[in-house]
């Protein structure tokens, strides 16, 4: 198949600016050169590509919109055209970049004291440590308010103890910022935990039938002891890991509109190349077409929605229900371009010769993590009505 030239019906790159095709055109091309030859073998193996890492440093797609501590200091809409490229190429790379970006690097940043600043964000920027974001526990995901992991302070320490569950790269990272109630005003904060600390232990989930190109894992604090300097200290409350997970949520509302883009243009290329009956490209035929103009139409309203979020977050004028809007449609408009392509590449869909299939179960994932998409159909829901519907 040829190069990737991109999915564009609306003339939607005329409303981009040079910066931002420069930053969409460096992650295509990352993702043709390098992710593409190598993600189907990972994917069979339930291995992340880590030999990309230095790479993806190199390029600056690590804290990509942040400032200063080496971070390119890109738009938020060039941000999210890298996420589009980069989830084009598999959920779990974008996955991957999402947690170490939005997760952890920017709730240090805006957080974090001037020395966890200088300890961590520049070698982070560079890919030379790694981090991940323990929020969700075995029982609860949608209402982490009800979280049962506790810190209590002891002098110059916390300690821990507690479990996260569906962590992504847990078991990689160096540092893990773990959300934990304290026992002294039952308020959450978030704490810095090395690797190799005492009384902390990873180990991976096995068995996954989506997202296979990533590490997910589960966090264990068991009496481990961290230094109260380990502690951010510019947030307390659920507003610290719910404004990290907004963040991670745009970048996903542009990521899923690459997925779809990979599914559509395959089953295009499909279509048109695959013949039957009178020897004609099943292109011809009445319902391949409406399934592709399904497809294109849904995948040009989701480019517009990503772009005007992106602006009005650029203008510091997002509200939180706008992410959940970007993130509920666009990938409840990927998982249903996934389902028709594989639908227009007949068997051929359910093999990894095809990317459809491998998007498809990605998708299952993102469908539901950083919200699922019944939770941001109340959020919507409480924006518009004023009445919560949670309970």
């Amino acid at each position: 198949m040829p190069a990737f030239s991109g999915v564009d019906f609306l003339d939607f790159d005329s409303l981009l600016n040079d910066e931002e095709l420069l930053a969409r055109k460096t992650a295509r091309r990352f993702v043709e050169e390098q992710v593409l030859p190598i993600i189907v073998k990972h994917n069979r193996e339930a291995t992340f590509p880590l030999e990309l890492v230095p790479q993806l440093g190199e390029l600056g797609f690590f804290g990509a919109n942040l400032k200063g501590y080496g971070c390119v200091e890109m738009s938020n809409v060039a941000y999210g055209l890298v996420m589009q490229e980069l989830e084009r190429g598999d959920s779990g790379l974008r996955s991957f970049v999402s947690v170490q970006s939005a997760l952890v690097m920017y709730p240090i940043y805006t957080y974090g004291s001037p020395e966890q600043k200088d300890k961590w964000l520049a070698r982070m920027q560079s890919g030379k440590a790694l981090g991940c974001f323990g929020l969700t526990e075995p029982q609860f995901g949608s209402n982490p308010g009800g979280m049962l992991t506790r810190a209590a302070r002891r002098g110059d320490c916390y300690v821990l103890n507690g479990e996260k569950m569906w962590i992504t790269n847990g078991s990689i990272a160096d540092v893990a910022l773990v959300w934990a109630k304290c026992e002294e005003d039952d308020r959450v904060r978030g704490f810095l935990i090395e690797k190799g600390t005492k009384g902390f232990k990873t180990w991976d989930v096995h068995g996954k039938m989506s997202l296979r190109a990533s590490v997910t894992s589960g966090l264990a604090m068991n009496d481990c002891e961290i230094p109260a300097a380990n502690v951010l200290p510019g947030v307390s409350g659920l507003k610290g890991p719910l404004s990290c997970l907004n963040q991670a949520r745009y970048g996903i509302g542009w990521g899923a509109v690459g997925a779809a883009m990979a599914c559509y243009d395959t089953a295009l290329q499909y279509a048109k190349t695959r013949k039957q009956f009178q020897n004609k490209p099943i292109a011809s035929h009445q319902l391949v077409q409406d399934k592709l103009v399904y497809m294109i139409t849904e995948i040009s309203k989701a480019q517009l929605l990503a772009l005007h979020v992106g602006k009005l977050k650029d203008q510091n004028r997002l509200d939180p229900t706008h992410v959940s809007m970007l993130k509920m449609n666009n990938v409840s408009i990927a998982m249903e371009t996934a389902r028709k392509a594989r639908d227009i590449l007949g068997a051929n869909g359910i093999v990894d010769d095809y990317c459809v299939m491998r998007h498809m179960n990605n998708l299952e994932s993102v469908y539901t993590y950083e919200g699922t998409h019944d939770i941001h159909r109340l959020v919507i829901g409480e924006r518009i009505t004023g009445i919560p519907a949670y309970f």
